[in-house]
C-alpha cells in the first residue's frame, strides 16, 4: 500500500524565479528541509499539478556534474534530462544536495583515492565505514507532493529510488531508463552498479 506524502513540516515562503539555461528555459524552486537544514531545488518546465510529468531525481556531484568529470555519468544524466524535460515541455528535475551518494565531498575524495588504488565505489565507501549509498529520497515526495504532483514518469536506473518514491507515496507510472555518458574512465564505475548495486544497465 502506497503512504501518503506529507506536507512540508512547516510552512516555507516561496523561493521561486525564472532560470535561463543554454538547454532552455526553466522555472526555479528552492526548498529547504527542516530536518536537515539542507537547501534543495526543483527545476521545472510546465504546471506540474497537471497530467504526468517526466521528473528525474538527481543527486549532487559536483564532480560531475559542475567538473566534467568522467568517473560518473552523473553530468551526462543530468544534461540529457534537462534536455527531455525542455523536449517534453512538461517535466522537472529535483536536484537534492546528497554528495557522493550522500556520504558528502570529502568523503567521497577519500573514497576515490581507494577507488585509484583498486577498490571499487562500493567497496570504497565500505572500507571508509561508510554506508555503500545513504541516499533518501523521502523529502524530494514532500517536494513533489507540495507542487502538486502525485504521478511521475521517472528517469532512472536505480530500482531503490522508483521504490523509495512509492513507499513515499508518489506513483511512478513508467521508468524511463537513461543510458548516457559512458567511456573508458568509468566502466568499473557502472560495472559495479549494475552487477553489485541492482542498477539497469547494459553492462
Amino acid at each position: 500500500m502506497l503512504g501518503t506524502p506529507q506536507p512540508l513540516s512547516s510552512p516555507q515562503p516561496k523561493a521561486e524565479a525564472l532560470l535561463p539555461t543554454k538547454l532552455g528555459e526553466f522555472r526555479i524552486r528552492a526548498f529547504r528541509d527542516p530536518s536537515s537544514g539542507k537547501e534543495h531545488c526543483v527545476l521545472f518546465v510546465g504546471d506540474l499539478s497537471q497530467g504526468t510529468p517526466l521528473v528525474r531525481i538527481h543527486s549532487e556531484c559536483l564532480t560531475g556534474d559542475a567538473f566534467g568529470s568522467q568517473r560518473c555519468d552523473c553530468g551526462p544524466q543530468l544534461e540529457a534530462s534537462m534536455k527531455a524535460i525542455q523536449e517534453a515541455g512538461h517535466g522537472a528535475i529535483v536536484y537534492l544536495r546528497q554528495e557522493g551518494r550522500g556520504i558528502g565531498l570529502y568523503a567521497k575524495m577519500q573514497a576515490y583515492a581507494l577507488q585509484d588504488e583498486g577498490y571499487d565505489t562500493l567497496d570504497a565507501n565500505l572500507a571508509l565505514g561508510l554506508p555503500a549509498d545513504a541516499r533518501r529520497y523521502d523529502f524530494a515526495a514532500e517536494m513533489l507532493y507540495s507542487m502538486g504532483v502525485t504521478d511521475i514518469e521517472l528517469v532512472t536506473n536505480n530500482p531503490d529510488k522508483r521504490q523509495q518514491l512509492l513507499d513515499s507515496g508518489i506513483n511512478v507510472v513508467n521508468r524511463v531508463p537513461i543510458i548516457v555518458g559512458q567511456c573508458a574512465h568509468n566502466r568499473s564505475y557502472l560495472s559495479t552498479k549494475a552487477s553489485r548495486m541492482g542498477h539497469i544497465l547494459p553492462i
